[in-house]
């Protein structure tokens, strides 16, 4: 059973606030992490939680958004506090009501994504590693895209994919896609800009005065064509959004090959941590991809 009493003690720690006759209740929506809504008269908090291994999966996300809020593009959840009891691990962050986009919080949301993707640093990749869902993701420093793409998103997945017993068809495909690679940024310079990582339609909403807000990340400096095709993968955002980031920041015309690329790292690696029907959408992409070679 959750220690509730000992991540409030580390709140009131971090906070100064005293923070007493408190409720927790579960919100439900993350297939990874249980999250509760643990509140007072006077306070409230989004608490997400797994086990007590995961501290540093929490410390990583943690540090992606503070580096997202450090930016002032978009709104972030302010990170309170994160830590480890013996029964799990906690990531403890401003409870910040959540709701849809309407075509004005559309417009805005693609104009600010547009500022946060023109922050660049001189390299790919990050400080740290972190993860994507609970899969590990590195992040070592590189200064050729084509090269980190390969190595360490695809070439990872294929062998997750090889621990995990899924068959020898997908692992052949893809490690043909990766020897085709170059075929798909020819012409094409990708730049270094800070990502998301992580950016469906789950993880954005509004706040109640219609700011656009972004959470869950797995951040990275990277194409920012990456999170433009994720946002795309789960039934995508209004056509308002895509128009705003374009207008603001226009996609390169070889986007539209190079999204299916970018998204199969995501389905692959919900093949590694789902299985089920992503097998057959995975293998159906590579198909796609290598008919493009």
């Amino acid at each position: 059973m959750t220690n509730f009493d000992a991540i409030v003690e580390h709140i009131q720690q971090i906070t100064g606030h005293v923070f007493k006759e408190f409720n927790h209740r579960a919100i439900s929506g993350g297939g990874i992490n249980a999250a509760y809504h643990l509140s007072n008269h006077d306070h409230a908090y989004f608490v997400k939680l797994n086990t007590p291994d995961r501290e540093a999966m929490f410390e990583a996300e943690a540090q992606g958004l503070n580096e997202l809020a450090t930016m002032q593009c978009l709104r972030i959840p302010s990170v309170i506090c994160f830590g480890q009891t013996q029964q799990d691990s906690y990531l403890v962050l401003e409870y910040i009501p959540c709701q849809s986009f309407d075509i004005t919080s559309s417009r805005i949301f693609g104009e600010q994504l547009a500022q946060l993707h023109q922050v660049e640093q001189p390299f790919f990749g990050w400080h740290i590693d972190n993860t994507i869902g609970s899969t590990p993701q590195y992040n070592p420093r590189e200064q050729d895209w084509l090269h980190f793409w390969q190595q360490h998103r695809l070439q990872e997945q294929l062998t997750f994919l090889q621990q995990n017993g899924y068959g020898k068809q997908l692992q052949d495909k893809g490690q043909h896609l990766i020897e085709s690679l170059p075929a798909f940024f020819e012409g094409y310079q990708a730049k270094p800009s800070l990502l998301h990582g992580d950016l469906w339609g789950g993880n954005a909403a509004t706040d109640p005065n219609g700011k656009p807000i972004i959470y869950d990340p797995a951040c990275y400096y990277g194409d920012r064509e990456t999170d433009i095709a994720m946002t795309e993968l789960f039934g995508g955002f209004s056509p308002a959004f895509y128009e705003s980031y374009d207008a603001n920041f226009p996609l390169d015309p070889g986007y539209s090959a190079r999204k299916i690329l970018y998204n199969l790292y995501h389905i692959l690696n919900h093949v590694n941590l789902f299985g089920g029907s992503y097998v057959n959408q995975a293998d159906n992409m590579l198909d796609q991809l290598l008919s493009k070679t």
